[in-house]
């Protein structure tokens, strides 16, 4: 009975130190976008290319996740923990002392091994609850507060930069995150128990790097279409090269025992429609943010669009937009009951095309830009709670937690591309170290909120694709997640 006790208090502490690490990220998460504007104005670059901070960042996550999650099960989650808290503290640092894009390029690039935290969190709690006979149930409840926390610290540092912004200088300004993370490395380094690792092996660093090579080629391209245009022969080249560069990479992966990306399992009819969703979804939840802030913070006396908006109105945006977020997937379980599980993720991939599609003919108004991502952040909160499920629901039972970390890497890997694709879209050619300043063209946000609409409507038809036996199984795991 004592012991019994003695393991809830335990890990209520663990939780409670992972909360202030989930703070820490959704203030990451939440604390820039209302001020990117004003970052442009610092650095002196166009709006258009503070999506390459995006890219940049998200292109790191994406890579981070599978051998930083491997890595923890080799030698230990709490060291792979302090590891990436100390990246990502040293990125954060660079950002706020950062004298030109470049630098605050390497900044953001590194920032992005925060995304690792929350998985090596739930696996330590899924460690810490193996003896308790209540480790699902527990890890679940653990992992629900951790997110909670997380969304409550994005809408925190929404507003926090908001209000800061004309208060205090921009070095102070982003100096508070650097800050944040670092007491954040302090509490993971006495707070949490340094357990080895358990799994035998290594890390496939082939694989590793064979998928790097293609995405760089990939993104390397796309930077030649912003400085070149997209006439440029080499450009093309290099996207060509870098689509060319997965069939070396899935051949590789196939003959690996333990292969960083599993794409056997990929092919499955059960789950490349949620992976190809999970990667159209991270076009417009990811890759679109940047591009919702500045046009929010365009004035149109000046631009002839945008709404003339200050930092503290996007902060209201993007609270709202968290709060539509945490309804819609808390509502999932009544959304499945009534729609089914098949049903409910394209009813939710509709509505984030609705929203989106919203912003083409209703962009003029701060209450049409309410509405429209009310109606997106709806479709978009089932979306991240429902992909993860799904895609656990259609993997063999050894094989659940890569099938649901896929889902998060194609979704950061669609938000990376969508980001140096938005980038193009809304600038002018010319050098990325010194572009010149000035606002995008109406036509360019016109593009990303097609694009992001188009992305969601493709996704609603490849969910149509998903086998029934597999729906049926999502079914029970949905209405009871």
């Amino acid at each position: 009975m004592n012991n019994g006790v003695q393991a809830r208090h335990s890990l209520f502490a663990i939780v409670g130190f992972l909360v202030c690490v989930e703070l820490a990220s959704g203030i990451l998460q939440g604390y820039y976008t209302p001020i990117f504007s004003d970052i442009a104005d610092h650095l002196e670059i166009a709006d258009a290319d503070v999506n390459w901070f995006e890219a940049a960042q998200l292109i790191v996550s994406a890579l981070v996740v599978p051998p930083l999650a491997r890595l923890g099960d080799l030698v230990g989650h709490k060291k792979v923990l302090l590891l990436s808290t100390a990246v990502t503290a040293i990125g954060s640092w660079v950002m706020a002392f950062a004298p030109s894009f470049s630098t605050f390029l390497v900044g953001a690039a590194l920032q992005g091994a925060y995304v690792v935290w929350l998985p090596l969190e739930v696996a330590i709690i899924f460690r810490r609850t193996a003896d308790t006979g209540r480790q699902n149930q527990l890890t679940r409840r653990s992992a629900a507060v951790l997110v909670g926390a997380l969304e409550l610290a994005v809408i925190v540092g929404a507003v926090t930069s908001g209000a800061l912004v004309e208060a205090t200088s921009m070095t102070v300004l982003l100096a508070l995150p650097a800050v944040a993370v670092t007491a954040c490395f302090v509490v993971i380094w006495f707070g949490i128990e340094d357990v080895p690792g358990t799994a035998s092996g290594g890390l496939d660093l082939g694989g590793l790097a064979l998928v790097t090579t293609a995405i760089g080629l990939v993104m390397g391209g796309l930077v030649v279409v912003r400085v070149d245009g997209v006439d440029s022969v080499l450009a093309w080249a290099l996207v060509v090269l870098g689509l060319a560069a997965l069939v070396p990479f899935v051949r590789y992966e196939q003959r690996q025992a333990e292969p960083l990306i599993d794409v056997r399992l990929l092919r499955a009819p059960g789950q490349w429609p949620v992976q190809l969703t999970a990667f159209l979804f991270g076009m417009s939840v990811l890759g679109a943010q940047i591009p919702l802030s500045t046009f929010a913070r365009t004035d149109p006396d000046v631009a002839g669009y945008g709404l003339g908006a200050g930092a503290g109105f996007v902060s209201t945006l993007i609270g709202l937009y968290v709060i539509f977020l945490a309804i819609g997937a808390f509502t999932l379980p009544l959304t499945t009951r009534a729609l089914r599980a098949r049903g409910a993720l394209v009813f939710a991939s509709l509505l984030v095309a609705a929203g989106y599609a919203l912003w083409l003919p209703f962009h003029d108004a701060t209450w049409q830009a309410l509405v429209n991502m009310a109606v997106a952040g709806l479709g978009s909160g089932a979306l991240v709670a429902a992909l993860p499920a799904t895609a656990a629901a259609a993997a063999p039972p050894h094989r659940t937690g890569f099938a649901t970390g896929m889902t998060n890497a194609t979704k950061t890997v669609g938000g990376a591309i969508a980001s140096a694709v938005f980038a193009i879209a809304l600038s002018a050619t010319g050098t990325i170290d010194d572009p010149t300043e000035g606002h995008a063209p109406l036509a360019g946000y016109l593009t990303v909120w097609s694009v992001c609409a188009v992305a969601a409507l493709a996704a609603a038809v490849a969910l149509l694709a998903m086998p029934r036996v597999v729906a049926e199984d999502a079914d029970e795991v949905l209405v009871h997640s």
